[in-house]
Parts: structure tokens; sequence; C-alpha cells
């Protein structure tokens, strides 16, 4: 499948959940087995707990509808906004990241208060549910350097959390590869455009979000008990 026919059918799924009432009910599915969520052990190098009020963390890890909504239903997050980190602020627009020649990768940045909960454990529920850390340029149905597995630390301490933590999982055997996550410091975060925002909260019975990034909410509160938020915290405020 070429890049132009990819795109078209991200496109064709922008529409016809923009243009098409949701469904009444949405349907319950496994992850695929590319993407099956696992319990995996906590870093044994975190963050000091609280050491301010607010800290960021921008990750990428395929379609960023999935990853938003995964940490907008976690306990200590203050949002999840979608966007585009890895490229130039000019080339980053939709249509053209979608070429998948711009170095952008679809990103989420996620701003969390470190007193409710660690850098460590966002990572935590990143290499667990919100993605799958040894596809390489791509996950699930969506191929390509944009859909990469990458870490845009804020400052070398979440640098040093996260390569240390890549270095933990990889020598435990977790997963059945190797992660093939990034690091890439010093890498600005462009927000996405609206329409992208908050969509599976707004569109929880498209297709895409059925059968793509639904169960990852479930693996969430079944891996998560303790964090997870059954009503997500919205970057949009809600029209109804």
């Amino acid at each position: 499948m070429t890049k132009a026919i990819r795109l078209l059918l991200r496109v064709s799924a922008i529409a016809a959940a923009l243009l098409l009432p949701a469904l009444a009910v949405p349907l319950a599915v496994p992850l695929s087995a590319a993407e099956e969520a696992r319990a995996i052990p906590a870093p044994a190098i975190d963050e000091p707990a609280g050491a301010t009020q607010s800290e960021t963390a921008v990750l990428a890890g395929g379609c960023f509808w999935g990853v938003q909504g995964v940490y907008q239903h976690v306990e200590g997050v203050l949002s999840a906004v979608s966007g585009y980190a890895g490229g130039a602020k000019e080339t980053a627009q939709y249509y053209v990241v979608g070429k998948g020649t711009t170095g952008h990768a679809e990103s989420v940045r996620i701003t969390f208060d470190p007193r409710k909960i660690s850098y460590g454990r966002i990572l935590q529920i990143y290499f667990s549910v919100a993605h799958n850390p040894t596809e390489l340029n791509r996950q699930g149905p969506d191929t390509g350097t944009q859909y990469r597995s990458a870490i845009f630390p804020a400052n070398a301490e979440q640098a040093r959390v996260a390569a240390a933590y890549i270095a933990q999982l990889n020598k435990a055997g977790v997963f059945d590869g190797a992660i093939v996550t990034k690091i890439e410091p010093d890498k600005a975060f462009y927000p996405a455009e609206a329409y992208h925002q908050d969509f599976l909260a707004q569109h929880p019975s498209h297709p895409y979000i059925v059968v793509n990034d639904l169960p990852k909410i479930g693996e969430l509160k079944r891996l998560f008990p303790g964090i997870y938020r059954p009503g997500p915290v919205l970057t949009v405020a809600p029209t109804n």
C-alpha cells in the first residue's frame, strides 16, 4: 500500500467521523497481536516525586488519536494534546506530515502533575498500553516514519530516565523483540489541527477507533486500575 493510499484512508476516516453520526454503542474488540498490552515492571530509575507542580512529556507511538485517548484517562494528567514533533514548524500540518518526509512523528504532549504521577509511570503506560515499542516505523495499520516510536524529552533528566527504562526493559526481555523507541532531544512540539483533538472521546464508535484504540482504554483500566480515570480530561470544551 502506497503512502498516498494510506493517507487517503486516514483522511476518509476523519471525514466520516466528522460528517456521520456516531453509532449508538461502541463495539468491544481485543487488541491486535501487534499491539497487545502487557504488564511490565515499573522503572527502576525515576524522577524525584513532586519536584514541580506541572511537567510535560512528549511521546510518539503511532496514530495520535489513541495515544491522546489513553492519557486522557490517566489520573494526574492535566491535559493531553495531539500534535507533531521531530520536524520544522513550517511542515507541522497533517497532510504534509502524512507524506512521511518531514521528520515529524504524530505525537502527544502530556502535561501532568508529578505530585500525583511520575514521569516514569507515564513511560510505563506508554510502553505497556499506549503502543507497541518493538514495531519499527509503524503501529497497527499505519506505516511510515510519522508513526514511529519516539520519546522527545523535555530535559536531560527525562532523557536519562527514558534511556535507563528502555535498557531495563530490554534486559528483562519483557517483549518478544528489542525496543526500537528512539530518544530525540531538543525537538519542538506543534499542536495538531483542532479536528484531531479529543478524537477518541468525540468519535468512540468510529471503526478506526473501535478496532485500534478503544481496546487500549480497557487495558489501561485493567493494568492500572488505581490511576484509571473513567471520564477523560478533554482538550476542547464540550459543545453540548
